[in-house]
């Protein structure tokens, strides 16, 4: 929606093109400087931080619409993303009395009886992104973005703390049976940032010797003929991750922890 036409046409008639009680909001997490993040977007009219997020197309199927939802808010394809749980305990997506507020923000005209205003159901996805390649885009509920350490998240609009808490704990769920770090890391990384970024996901330490020799010893990372150079003496070698090696460890069933 760029122009002022179809942003007034998605305020007064979106209900005929989009479902209006269900929403996708994805909790889209980064991996920098050794933290886990989280991206957040700035509501306007509620002086508040929530998940992006976007709604679905009548005639769309519902992982086309989640890939959707965010390449518009990421402008990245073809990312890790999965479904986890389905949110509806929470009365309005959004606060009545901001009509009036996101009228005079957006300068569009917005009812308070905007089919935007219904009670809607959140179907919640987590994804994976490489943090250095999103381009992140707000849309006409949003007006700025944030990157928040995942240990240190906000109180955030619509009761969405628990969105969040429930998708760090599918993700960490997950480290276990999925190559969360293929996602996370750049293709070629050194065995202690592969090391820190599992003791980052699942906050605790992490015996680095014998996480490594797991991984080395059923083939899920390769070591290269590459080293990096960080320092004097000090050029580590670089290591990736062997994808279908892991994908055929999952169906064996022999990727179990580390």
């Amino acid at each position: 929606m760029n122009s002022r036409e179809e942003v007034d046409d998605f305020v007064k008639n979106g209900h005929t093109q989009y479902l209006p009680h269900l929403s996708i909001d994805p909790v889209i997490f980064g991996y920098h400087d050794q933290q886990l993040r989280i991206l957040l977007l700035k509501w306007i009219g509620h002086n508040g931080w929530g998940l992006p997020g976007g709604f679905i197309r009548r005639s769309e199927p519902l992982s086309q619409a989640a890939n959707r939802v965010l390449q518009e808010r990421t402008g990245l394809d073809d990312v890790f993303l999965q479904q986890f749980h389905t949110f509806g305990d929470s009365p309005y997506r959004l606060q009545a009395q901001t009509a009036r507020e996101l009228t005079e923000k957006t300068g569009h005209l917005v009812e308070h009886d905007s089919w935007l205003f219904d009670r809607t159901l959140s179907i919640s996805y987590f994804a994976l992104v490489d943090y250095s390649k999103v381009n992140v885009t707000t849309d006409f509920f949003t007006e700025d973005y944030q990157w928040c350490d995942a240990g240190a998240i906000p109180p955030l609009l619509f009761d969405q703390n628990e969105v969040v808490d429930k998708a760090l704990a599918t993700l960490r769920r997950q480290l276990y049976h999925e190559p969360i770090g293929y996602n996370l890391l750049p293709e070629k990384f050194t065995l202690p940032e592969i090391h820190a970024l599992y003791e980052t996901i699942l906050g605790k330490k992490l015996d680095q010797r014998n996480f490594v020799k797991k991984l080395v010893t059923l083939g899920l990372i390769k070591k290269l003929d590459e080293q990096r150079s960080i320092g004097p003496h000090r050029s580590p070698y670089l290591y990736q991750f062997e994808k279908d090696t892991y994908e055929a460890a999952l169906e064996q069933g022999i990727v179990q922890a580390y």
